[in-house]
């Protein structure tokens, strides 16, 4: 199958692809095709052609969680036995070690834990940013800010606006999953609709606060479900959201209740490419080479991706499912330069630090 005349000049003459469109390209037979139309997006938005990625660290603070999702291998009961709150000591020795390696991103993100209410993030981040100024404080995800503002008795307003006054820098996107609650409501019944997590996103960037957003895929949705998180997405940037960048990476079933299979990497690659096509409002596309590996990263760079994320210095909740490739930053220069493009390490919010020459 060949992309319609149609759907082409829908990306390339700045007429927006809608649903319809969308599906037809994800549910075809066309992945070289729609790898080569994300490719041009790709191309002319980033006509540099540098792949950036930033030096960072996942540090989970606590994995007790109320939620319990049926696709996380990561969270726990308060009474078993591997249950944590790590200590602001415990993280400060790891921030330590990711600035003495020309770290510049912390991201925080942990189970829903009730007994962790506002005050015991605004003496952390107040801590983090005293001690380390320069460090971007890339933390939380919706599901975490709404828990601490239920539990805090404020409203979402209130809360991020104090974990900003604190030390918070920007929101990731986590916990997205599908944008769908119906598929929402299967794998993760306790966690927050998709209404919420849009709720939280253009509260942050009402507040002036830069976010990212993301997809799990690949455990019960279907192609629909897939498009529809797309669209939301797009829908929340146009609203005013300060996305900079669209994260879409597979389900790990590995030691998860829900178990199963996940995606293929040809279906990882055409959710990749639709995404660069869809999210013509959002400018960088990220490959997940912690789930796909760095051959399957590669690839992803000629099929819309133009940034590799992290170098992930620690990462526990994806490595719980039994997903663990790890990357240096010499290494993530070496496998960016080997795929053909300049590779340059950036910050949270895309300033080039440094770029590495041929």
């Amino acid at each position: 199958m060949n992309l319609s005349t149609e759907t082409q000049s829908t990306s390339s003459s700045g007429l927006r692809i809608e649903r319809d469109a969308a599906l037809w390209l994800l549910t075809g037979d066309n992945l070289l095709a729609l790898g080569a139309q994300a490719d041009r997006i790709r191309r002319s938005m980033h006509p540099e052609n540098r792949v950036t990625f930033v030096i960072d660290r996942n540090v989970n603070y606590t994995n007790i969680c109320e939620t319990k999702c049926s696709f996380c291998a990561f969270y726990r009961d308060k009474a078993a036995p591997d249950a944590y709150v790590l200590a602001h000591d415990e993280i400060s020795e790891k921030i330590d070690e990711l600035v003495s390696l020309g770290g510049t991103q912390l991201l925080m993100q942990g189970g829903l834990n009730p007994e962790l209410g506002i005050d015991f993030f605004e003496g952390l981040f107040r801590e983090i940013k005293a001690r380390y100024p320069g460090l971007q404080n890339h933390s939380l995800s919706p599901a975490e800010v709404v828990c601490i503002a239920s539990h805090s008795g404020l409203s979402i307003e209130e809360t991020i606006s104090r974990l900003k006054a604190a030390g918070l820098d920007s929101i990731p996107g986590g916990g997205a999953e599908i944008l769908v609650d119906e598929v929402r409501s299967s794998i993760s019944p306790k966690k927050i609709g998709w209404r919420q997590w849009a709720d939280v996103m253009l509260t942050a960037a009402g507040q002036g606060m830069p976010t990212t957003a993301t997809m799990m895929f690949g455990s019960s949705e279907k192609p629909e479900d897939i498009v529809e998180h797309l669209f939301r997405i797009r829908e929340l940037q146009d609203a005013g959201g300060s996305f900079t960048a669209f994260i879409p990476w597979t389900y790990q079933p590995g030691n998860t209740e829900l178990g199963g299979t996940t995606a293929s990497g040809v279906e990882y690659l055409k959710v990749l490419a639709l995404s660069r096509i869809v999210l013509d409002n959002i400018p960088n596309i990220q490959a997940s080479w912690v789930t796909q590996g760095a051959k399957m990263a590669q690839v992803a760079l000629f099929f819309g991706a133009n940034d590799l994320g992290g170098t992930m210095l620690e990462e526990n909740v994806v490595a719980a499912a039994g997903c663990s490739f790890r990357m240096s930053c010499e290494e993530m220069v070496a496998l960016i330069r080997s795929a053909g493009f300049r590779p340059a390490q950036r910050t949270t919010t895309y300033t080039i630090i440094k770029e590495f020459t041929v």
